[in-house]
């Protein structure tokens, strides 16, 4: 029997994809202000070659684009998913205006590939002028294009990853993607991402309202995991066995490591304790934690 691609990388080999993120620089002498005071974490804290998870808000705490900032030298490298490139380029351009704040796009120098699994050894192949950045399954790397060809040498040995074994793996790490699991209705913390988020650092767009919640309440739902007893569509509304509204389902995936049909999906606040029953029609959905693996 063939090992399928699900298997190898999941048996410890090496995979990757490419995707079209964006990706940008920001520098000059006010770089570091405008920029903290516009995303949710502690961009002050951030040493040179590391990287943090964060979100921009709007000004009602709600996301217009969750991104990995990193450190290299002066400049600032913001990487982000496909469908809030143009939206995160409009975002930060206007600020181009405001002073000295320097914006440059490099989604187009630079190629992107997602690499499942340790990628250390990878990490002189991309080259001086890579961009790098941590995943929950591995390693993100962008690629300058005229290192593109040397960097997928040394992934000979490496199994590339479709569409359909990559939702399944994402959805096991627990991993929203825009448009799908989150969008601009989705207020920063119901992503249950603590560490996009800093309550220490002073103010920025949108902090009012994502500090009420911390401070002084809770969130209505969060992203949460769900195993479900069958296959639902995403969309699917969850209910309590009193017939409650206790959420909807935004992605499903069947899971072949756990042997069970799983999805994301937000959860009311009231039924977030793992092992919760919930419904969806017929079928039974059990509150899990993230990720899944």
């Amino acid at each position: 029997m063939t090992e399928t691609t699900y298997e190898k990388v999941r048996n410890g080999a090496i995979g990757y994809r490419c995707e079209s993120r964006g990706l940008f620089a920001v520098s000059g002498s006010e770089a570091l202000r405008f920029l903290d005071g516009l995303i949710t974490n502690d961009v002050k804290t951030l040493e040179d070659g590391a990287s943090m998870l964060a979100a921009f808000p709007n000004a009602q705490g709600r996301l217009l684009a969750s991104v990995s900032f990193a450190k290299k030298g002066e400049r600032f490298i913001i990487e982000t998913e496909a469908a809030t490139r143009e939206k995160l380029f409009q975002n930060l351009f206007r600020f181009t205006f405001a002073g000295d704040f320097l914006l440059e796009d490099l989604s187009e120098t630079h190629k992107n590939f997602e690499v499942f699994g340790d990628a250390e050894t990878l990490r002189d192949a991309a080259g001086t002028d890579a961009h790098i950045f941590t995943r929950r399954y591995g390693t993100g790397f962008f690629v300058a294009n005229e290192e593109a060809s040397a960097f997928e040498s040394a992934l000979a040995g490496a199994v590339e990853i479709d569409d359909e074994t990559f939702e399944t793996l994402r959805i096991e790490h627990g991993i929203p993607l825009y448009d799908r699991d989150m969008d601009e209705t989705t207020v920063v913390p119901e992503l249950g991402i603590d560490e996009m988020i800093s309550y220490k650092k002073g103010c920025y767009i949108g902090q009012e309202i994502i500090a009420r919640i911390f401070y002084r309440g809770h969130i209505a739902k969060r992203l949460s995991g769900l195993t479900l007893s069958e296959k639902l569509e995403p969309g699917s509304e969850l209910k309590t066995t009193e017939g409650k509204n206790a959420g909807q389902i935004t992605s499903v995936t069947f899971s072949p490591k756990l042997d069970k049909h799983i999805a994301l999906g937000f959860v009311r606040y009231d039924f977030l304790e793992p092992g919760t029953k919930l419904f969806a029609g017929e079928t039974e959905c059990t509150v899990s934690t993230l990720p899944f693996i």
